[in-house]
Formats: C-alpha cells, sequence, structure tokens
C-alpha cells in the first residue's frame, strides 16, 4: 500500500503541472497570434515523443525497474520546464515554434515515462480478489485526469496573473522538490527489472490486446481532434472582446471549462467500477460493455456537429449546448476509458506487464497525436462542425475495434 501512495502521489505532482502547462503554452501562444495548425504543430512532437516513448518505455521498466522510470519521468519533466523559461519572445515565430516543439517532446517523454510506470505498478501491487484491480486502476486514472483539470485551471490563472515565465519557473521548482522527497522516500514494493528482457517483448501477441489498443486510437483520438485547438480557440473567439482585461477574463473561463471537464472525466473514471458494477461482473461481459459504452458514446458529438451546422456556428444558445453536450461526452468518455485502463490490466500477464501496458499507451499516443494534428486542420478547414464531425466518426472506428474483444475475452475469463 505504501508503494502504491507514492507513485500515486508522484503521478499527481507530475500531471498537475502537465496541465498547467497545457494551457500555459496554448493560450500564451494563441495570444500572440499563432493559427490554429501553428498551435497544433507546438505539441505534436509532444505526441510523436509519447508514440515513441510508450514503445519503448516497458522494456526500460521492464529491463531497470518502474521506479527508475518513474524518476526520470519527473526529472525530464523538471529539465522541460526550466528550457521553457529560456523562450525569447523577440524571436521569430519559426524559431519559437521549433523551440517549443522541442521542449514539448521532451516533457512527452517525461509523461510518458511516468504514466506506464503508475499504470504498470498497479497491476502489481493491486489486489486480486473481487473488483480490486479495477477499483485500484479506476481511482489512480480518475484522480490522475482530475489533478490534471485542476492543472488547466491553475496554468490559465497563472498565465493572467503572474505571466509565463514565472508560472513555468515556480512550476518546476515545485516538482524538483517533490522528485526530491519520492527519491528518499519511496518504499519498497516495485520490481527492479530483469537484464534478460528483450525489445522485441514489446509487441504483443494477444489479439485482445491488440484490438483493444486499436480501439484506444480512435478513443483518444475522438477526444483530442476538438479538445486540444478546437474548443479553446472557438471559446476565445466567443469569451473575449479583444481587450486585454477581456483576454484574462477568456482565460479563466476557458481554463475554467477544460479544468470542469476534466475533473468530471476524473471524477466518472474513479466511479466506473461501482457504475458498472464491477464486482458482480466477470471479465468477459465487462469487456462485451464496452462495445455499448462506445456506441453511445458516438451519439454525443454526432448531436453536436448537427447543432453547430444547424446553428451556422454563431447562435446565442450553442455556447450553452456545447458546454453541456461535451460534458456528456467527458461522462460518457470517462466510463469508457476506465474500461480500456481495466481491461489491459486485466488481459496483462504479471510478467511483462510493462511491456503491454506501454504498448497499449502507445496507442493512446498515436491515437492523441492523430487527433491533435487533425484539430488544428480540421478546425483551420472546416471550423468546430469538422472536428465534431470527425470526432463522431472515430468513436464509430473505436467501436467496431472494442467489439472485437468478446470472443477472445471469454477465453480469457
Amino acid at each position: 500500500m505504501a508503494a502504491y501512495v507514492a507513485v500515486t502521489a508522484s503521478y499527481w505532482a507530475f500531471m498537475l503541472t502537465d496541465g498547467a502547462l497545457r494551457m500555459l503554452v496554448l493560450l500564451h501562444f494563441h495570444t500572440l497570434g499563432f493559427s490554429p495548425v501553428q498551435l497544433a504543430y507546438l505539441f505534436v512532437l509532444y505526441e510523436i515523443a509519447g508514440v515513441v516513448t510508450n514503445l519503448s518505455a516497458g522494456w526500460i521498466a521492464a529491463r531497470f525497474g518502474l521506479a527508475a522510470t518513474l524518476y526520470g519521468g519527473l526529472a525530464l519533466q523538471v529539465v522541460a520546464l526550466l528550457l521553457l523559461t529560456q523562450l525569447d519572445p523577440s524571436w521569430q515565430i519559426g524559431a519559437s515554434v521549433s523551440f517549443v516543439m522541442l521542449v514539448q517532446g521532451l516533457s512527452g517523454v517525461a509523461k510518458d515515462l511516468a504514466k506506464m510506470s503508475s499504470k504498470s505498478a498497479v497491476k502489481l501491487l493491486a489486489p486480486t480478489q473481487g473488483d480490486g484491480l479495477f477499483r485500484w486502476v479506476a481511482a489512480l486514472t480518475g484522480s490522475k485526469n482530475a489533478i490534471k483539470g485542476l492543472g488547466f485551471l491553475l496554468g490559465a490563472g497563472l498565465l493572467a496573473t503572474a505571466g509565463f515565465t514565472a508560472s513555468v519557473l515556480a512550476m518546476a521548482l515545485i516538482l524538483a522538490v517533490i522528485l526530491g522527497a519520492v527519491l528518499v522516500a519511496m518504499p519498497k514494493g516495485l520490481p527492479v527489472g530483469r537484464r534478460g528482457a528483450k525489445f522485441s517483448e514489446v509487441f504483443s501477441k494477444s489479439r485482445s490486446i491488440n484490438w483493444l489498443s486499436a480501439a484506444r486510437v480512435f478513443l483518444f483520438g475522438a477526444r483530442d481532434i476538438w479538445f486540444v485547438v478546437g474548443i479553446p480557440v472557438y471559446f476565445y473567439a466567443v469569451f473575449s472582446d479583444g481587450s486585454e482585461a477581456g483576454n484574462r477574463s477568456a482565460f479563466f473561463l476557458i481554463g475554467s471549462f477544460m479544468a470542469l471537464w476534466t475533473i468530471l472525466y476524473g471524477g466518472v473514471q474513479a466511479s466506473s467500477p461501482r457504475l458498472l458494477r464491477a464486482a458482480q461482473r466477470s471479465q468477459a461481459e465487462l469487456a462485451a460493455s464496452a462495445r455499448n459504452w462506445a456506441a453511445a458514446l458516438a451519439l454525443i458529438p454526432a448531436v453536436l456537429t448537427g447543432a453547430v451546422a444547424l446553428s451556422g456556428g454563431t447562435a446565442p444558445w450553442l455556447t450553452g449546448v456545447l458546454i453541456l453536450g461535451l460534458l456528456a461526452f467527458g461522462a460518457v468518455f470517462a466510463v469508457n476509458s476506465a474500461l480500456h485502463s481495466y481491461l489491459i490490466l486485466a488481459f496483462s500477464k504479471a510478467e511483462r506487464v510493462s511491456m503491454d501496458v506501454g504498448f497499449y499507451y502507445t496507442a493512446n499516443a498515436a491515437g492523441r497525436l492523430i487527433g491533435t494534428v487533425l484539430s488544428g486542420a480540421m478546425y483551420q478547414m472546416g471550423g468546430l462542425v469538422a472536428c465534431l464531425g470527425a470526432a463522431a466518426a472515430m468513436v464509430v472506428c473505436s467501436t467496431l475495434a472494442v467489439a472485437q474483444l468478446r470472443d477472445e475475452a471469454s477465453v480469457s475469463a
């Protein structure tokens, strides 16, 4: 239990800074005049780094131990934050974009090292009776997303009050203190690795894990295609009047929405074992229910696409409908995500859990990468209606992939 608490606390600290940094970078560069596509570029290397890191992080953890990858993730995030304080406002846009992309790439490596370590640790530390695994992974994932939501609000608030450089420096110092505390106080309980681990073992031979990973690509692509650029830029246009005071007000409103969405998402995730009655249902039944929840999720962006199209994007009631609709999307999305997070650990064997989780989160990062790139491109080409329409299509693809889990889930159970 002590090791689980230490891992969770470290992951919380990391995700608070990760959420705050995302909002700081997005809003700061939007006010500097960056286009939606340029804003998306700022996060592309972050997501590419996630794909590469997750593919190799499972092997690194199997080779050197989960504690080593957790420490490495925290340390790299401190370095990334410190580097970002060196950004010079006098640089040309091309130089600024390139620099921030590189720093965000380093931050992406850091995040996925920390994530893989934390999620893999749950498989090894959680109780095996009843729905213990589902409850523990839901608690970690749900609380993490609630903390990241607070980070969105923190980042927007810091940008409006302290400015970009001071905010990033403060986060770096706080995370460095937490890293030092974890290095000194981390209890025993995490595996130390095995020297014979081969990189080729990363690629899963399990049909269930491969289909679940495919479903994850489309699920997270569907979220980020509107979440990364589309909605923040749309809301900025709605809430800001162009003045300095209007910009600050827009920062708080956008940050508050992103925080509320992510906190709701985390809260529903944490409650998913109870919502799904996991204690009374088998692994095969939970796997089959993932298809129904994915199909329900696809309806929400489809309805919102119609609302934006019918209103022409300017009706006074549209903002309220979008807020309520996207909060509903977040709640249903959270159940889907919680089911996926449980199933990847249920399908994985203890001796190769870090590799299976690393492979699965490679798919997760690939989905975020696709969603991030399409978010800027779709918004620039067709506005919010294009982002939401593409999100609906991607959830349909996720539904088709997760439907393939049923047969093998029955065998596994």
